[in-house]
C-alpha cells in the first residue's frame, strides 16, 4: 500500500476511463466489501476522464471521491495503490506501462491491448515492475467457469478430444454508427478481440491447454461504412446517437472464424460475430473429454451442464448443475445468495475484484486470475488468427513471438 494510505487495510484505486466498463469496474469496487471478507478494502479514490463535467456526473453517481483530467497525475499519485484501466485498446500500454513505472499494482480491461507489439511492451514493463497485474477477462469469475475449471483440474473430463466455443452478439448491424470498436487503429480487431479473446481465454483457462497452431481462419468485415459518430455515444449502449449523416469505413472484422489445435492434440473451433442475428450475448463453449463433458452458455451463467461418460450407459445423460450453492463447494457461492438465488453479469466483476484485492492483500484467488504474462498468450492466438486469414495458411504460434 502507498506511503500516504491511512488504513494498511486499504487500497486506493484510480481508474482511467468510464462509459460501459467504467460503470462495471465502479459497480465492482463499490459492492465487494459488502460479500466478502477481504485482506484489504477497496477506497474509490479517483476516477480519471477527459471530460470534468462527465466525471463529476459519474462520480457523483457512483462514489468516487476524486476526479481528474490528468490521468498521469493520477497513476502517479502517492495516494493510488490500484490503478484500473479501462480506456480504448490503443491505450492500454501508454496507461499501464506509466503506472507500473510508478510502482502501482496495474489492472487492464481486455484484450491486453490493441496490438501484439504493445502487449509485449507491457509485459516487459510488468517483469520489471513491483507491482501485480491483472486483466479483466471476467468470464472465468462466473461460478460456472470457475467450476468447469476444477472439475477438469481434477481430471473429471480426462483426455480432452474437442473444443467448440462461439461468442455471438447482433447489436452492431448497418445502423450502428461509426464509434471506436469499428476503428482498427484503435481497437485493434473487432469480433475477433472484443468476443473472440474471451472465448479463447476461457477455453484455456478450464483446460490448462494452450493453443499451438491456427490451421485456418476466415476474418470478415460485413458492414463496410457507417455513419460516423458525431454527438454522444461510443459505447454499446450508446450506439444509436449518430446525428451526422457523413460516412466513414469501419476497418475490424464483423465475424470471426478459426480452427486450431490444442498443445495437447485436441481439436478446437473458435467463431465470434458482431452480426448474428437473434443473438444477444451468446457466450457459449462445449468441451468434450474421454470421460466427460461440460457445456455453458452465459445467457444461462448460472448453470453448467455436465456429461459424466464413467456411469454405466443406462445412467448415462446431460445433466444441468445449477452452480449456486455454497454447502456444495460451487465457487464464490459462498459469499452471495441462498442456493438458486441466482447471480448476474454484474457479479463476475464483482468475484474478480475480489479476487484481485485477495491477491494484493497476499492471499489466493479462488481460482487464477489472468496477469499481463497470461493475457499476452492470448494475444499471440489473436495475431496468429490475423496472419492466418492474410496468408490463407496455417500459422504455428511458435512463430508468433
Amino acid at each position: 500500500m502507498s506511503a500516504e494510505t491511512t488504513n494498511i487495510n486499504c487500497c486506493n484505486v484510480a481508474l482511467i476511463g468510464t462509459k460501459f466498463m467504467g460503470r462495471a469496474h465502479s459497480n465492482a469496487y463499490l459492492k465487494v466489501n459488502k460479500f466478502f471478507d477481504l485482506p484489504c478494502k477497496p477506497v474509490m479514490h479517483t476516477i480519471a476522464g477527459r471530460n470534468q463535467e462527465e466525471l463529476k456526473m459519474f462520480a457523483d453517481r457512483w462514489g468516487w471521491q476524486h476526479c481528474a483530467t490528468d490521468w498521469k497525475a493520477a497513476a502517479n499519485s502517492k495516494a493510488i495503490d490500484l490503478v484500473d484501466v479501462v480506456t480504448p485498446n490503443n491505450v492500454h500500454a501508454e496507461h499501464t506501462i506509466a503506472a507500473l513505472e510508478a510502482g502501482k499494482h496495474v489492472a487492464c480491461e481486455k484484450p491486453l491491448a490493441g496490438t501484439l507489439s504493445d502487449a509485449r511492451q507491457m509485459v516487459e514493463a510488468a517483469e520489471k515492475a513491483t507491482g501485480k497485474t491483472f486483466v479483466w477477462y471476467n468470464y472465468r469469475r462466473c461460478p460456472a467457469i470457475a467450476f468447469a475449471h476444477q472439475l477438469c483440474a481434477a481430471g473429471k473430463l480426462g483426455r480432452i478430444y474437442q473444443i467448440r466455443g462461439c461468442y455471438l452478439q447482433d447489436w452492431a448491424g448497418p445502423d450502428t454508427p461509426l464509434m471506436w470498436r469499428f476503428e482498427g487503429d484503435v481497437a485493434g480487431s473487432g469480433a475477433l478481440g472484443d468476443l473472440c479473446a474471451h472465448t479463447i481465454d476461457t477455453a484455456r483457462f478450464i483446460t490448462g491447454d494452450e493453443i499451438s497452431e491456427v490451421i485456418g481462419a476466415t476474418m470478415e468485415t460485413v458492414i463496410k461504412e457507417r455513419v460516423i459518430l458525431e454527438s454522444g455515444g461510443g459505447e454499446i449502449s450508446g450506439h444509436g446517437a449518430a446525428t451526422s449523416q457523413k460516412m466513414g469505413a469501419s476497418t475490424v472484422d464483423d465475424i470471426v472464424l478459426f480452427i486450431a489445435k490444442m498443445a495437447s492434440g485436441a481439436v478446437a473451433t473458435f467463431e465470434a460475430s458482431r452480426l448474428s442475428t437473434g443473438c444477444k450475448n451468446s457466450n457459449r463453449l462445449e468441451i468434450h473429454g474421454e470421460n466427460g463433458a461440460i457445456r455453458f452458455n452465459f445467457e444461462r451463467m448460472n448453470e453448467l451442464d455436465w456429461f459424466d461418460a464413467t456411469l454405466p450407459a443406462e445412467l448415462q445423460g446431460w445433466s444441468t448443475i445449477n452452480v449456486t450453492d455454497g454447502n456444495a463447494n460451487h465457487p464464490y457461492a459462498a459469499s452471495w445468495w441462498p442456493t438458486a438465488h441466482v447471480l448476474g453479469y454484474e457479479h463476475s466483476f464483482i468475484n474478480q475484484a475480489a479476487d484481485m484485492l485477495t491477491v494484493i492483500g497476499g492471499g489466493e484467488p479462488v481460482v487464477p486470475l489472468a496477469n499481463f504474462a497470461d493475457a499476452y498468450e492470448i494475444q499471440r492466438v489473436l495475431a496468429a488468427v490475423v496472419e492466418s486469414d492474410k496468408q490463407r495458411s496455417p500459422v504455428p504460434l511458435d512463430q508468433i513471438q
